[in-house]
């Protein structure tokens, strides 16, 4: 009974310990953090801070469908999207979806405004 004990308390505390070492994602964005990148991030413009985490966001969220280069899977490529729409219409479009793509896949009106904005920028 008390290995039981031993090896479920190890188990929990190992789940913890990997847990609080894999939620790096929380603290690289707080700009109080050290690192090299975010202090050049920070030099850049916040236009370039939004790119990055609008990067991030469609890895996350919409690469599945239109491919990790914005090449187009399922979805079409966006590799020139900007082009034909402008970032106001391309966040009716994460709103609201088109065609296939369901609307709300992006909820956070920052996020869908972050996305919008960079993907408008490709031409």
């Amino acid at each position: 009974m008390k290995l039981k004990n031993l090896l479920l308390a190890l188990g929990l505390g190992t789940t913890l310990a990997l847990a609080a070492c894999g939620s790096d994602d929380s603290s690289s964005n707080d700009s109080s953090s050290g690192s090299n990148d975010e202090s050049t991030m920070n030099d850049d413009s916040s236009k370039t801070e939004s790119a990055v985490d609008a990067e991030k966001i469609f890895a996350n969220n919409c690469a599945t469908c239109h491919g990790k280069n914005l090449e187009g899977n399922v979805g079409p490529n966006l590799t020139k999207v900007g082009s034909k729409y402008s970032s106001e219409e391309i966040q009716n479009i994460i709103k609201n979806g088109k065609g296939q793509m369901p609307a709300g896949i992006l909820k956070d009106d920052k996020e869908i405004m972050a996305v919008a904005d960079w993907l408008a920028d490709k031409k």
